[in-house]
Formats: C-alpha cells, sequence, structure tokens
C-alpha cells in the first residue's frame, strides 16, 4: 500500500536508498546549484554525497528548496519508493530561466513540480500518480493556489530517466490544462484552491 507524505527528517536514509536505488546522483539538488553545468556534471560524477547532504541540511532545517513529497511502501517495511519535488514557483529560478520558460508569468500562489523519482522495482505501479494527485491537497494546504507541470513531450517513447519531469500523459489524466503548448516543453497548470473571497 502506497502513502504520500510530505518530506521530512525521518525519511533521509530511506530518500537517500531510494536514489541509490535509481542510479541518481542530484539528490534533488539540481534547481539549487548555481556552479555551471560541468561544475554540476564533475559534481554528481565524483562528489554526490555533497547533494545528499545539502538535501539532508535543507529539511533538517525546514528550508523550502528541500520541499516535496515521498511516497511509502506501507507493505515494504515503509520503503521510500517514490519522490516528487514541489516548490513554490518563485523558489526555483533556475527553471524559470530556461529560455523555453522565461517568458511565462506564474501568478502568485504558484507552486513546480520540480521532479519525480520512482524506485526503478516500482514504476508504473501507480507512485507518480499517487504523488501527483496528493500535491493538490499538500499545496493547497501550504497556501498554494495554482500547481504546473513542466513534462517533456516526445513522439517517441522516453526512456524512465528522461521523464524526470513526469509523463506528460498524468498531467492530463488528472486534468491539468495546457497554458504554453509548445513543441517538446509544454506547461500544464491545475487551479487547487479557489482565490479569496
Amino acid at each position: 500500500m502506497i502513502e504520500v507524505e510530505p518530506f521530512s527528517p525521518a525519511h533521509v536514509d530511506r530518500f537517500a536508498k531510494l536514489f541509490e536505488a535509481a542510479s541518481s546522483s542530484c539528490f534533488c539538488r539540481y534547481w539549487h546549484f548555481t556552479g555551471t553545468k560541468n561544475d554540476w556534471l564533475d559534481r554528481c560524477a565524483n562528489r554526490p554525497e555533497e547533494n545528499l547532504a545539502e538535501q539532508a541540511a535543507a529539511v533538517r532545517a525546514a528550508d523550502g528548496s528541500a520541499r516535496g513529497l515521498v511516497a511509502v511502501d506501507r507493505d515494504a517495511g515503509d520503503a521510500v519508493v517514490g519522490w516528487m519535488k514541489l516548490s513554490p514557483h518563485e523558489s526555483v529560478p533556475k527553471l524559470t530561466r530556461l529560455p523555453v520558460y522565461r517568458a511565462l508569468d506564474a501568478e502568485p500562489g504558484t507552486w513546480v513540480v520540480g521532479c519525480f523519482l520512482v524506485h526503478p522495482g516500482k514504476r508504473r505501479e501507480g507512485a507518480a500518480r499517487a504523488l501527483l494527485r496528493a500535491a493538490e491537497e499538500h499545496v493547497g494546504a501550504w497556501g498554494g493556489r495554482f500547481l504546473l507541470g513542466h513534462p517533456r513531450r516526445s513522439s517517441e517513447p522516453l526512456h524512465d530517466e528522461e521523464a524526470w519531469q513526469g509523463p506528460e500523459r498524468l498531467f492530463i489524466e488528472l486534468g491539468y490544462t495546457p497554458i504554453h503548448d509548445v513543441g517538446p516543453y509544454p506547461v500544464y497548470r491545475k487551479v487547487v484552491a479557489p482565490a479569496d473571497t
């Protein structure tokens, strides 16, 4: 049974095991890394423990850069089998500065799905869907009104590692609307909380 919870310090060790099982050395620090692309690649290849240490320190300090949701498998000893980064739009300027998204304005209260990671042995079993569905409630509880997804579109099936911002069909199936329907880089939006009256 999969249950979704906000990422907390109690999840750090199990979060690390998820990333290790997926051979992912970023530990969800990409959107916050300020060095060059080559610096990032060098760090991931040679010093991935720095990424994990940053993520662990950030969640322990309640730093928003570590915010996200985890999918916990109750039938597998509470293993973390899925992760989804959730961030206020303004806290991921590296994403919003990308040329393909630069012209988009986000309304106050907009949050973004930064990435997904699902354990290789648990893919296509509903973890990503559970995470995205739960995001609506959590973002609303955290004061957000809108949720944006930035999946990659491709005419050919993507390898799992290429779909790290989520499969486009998942956003469509859960009722997201395209607001930037351009080539391989669409942006989908969903209203998750009503406007204050």
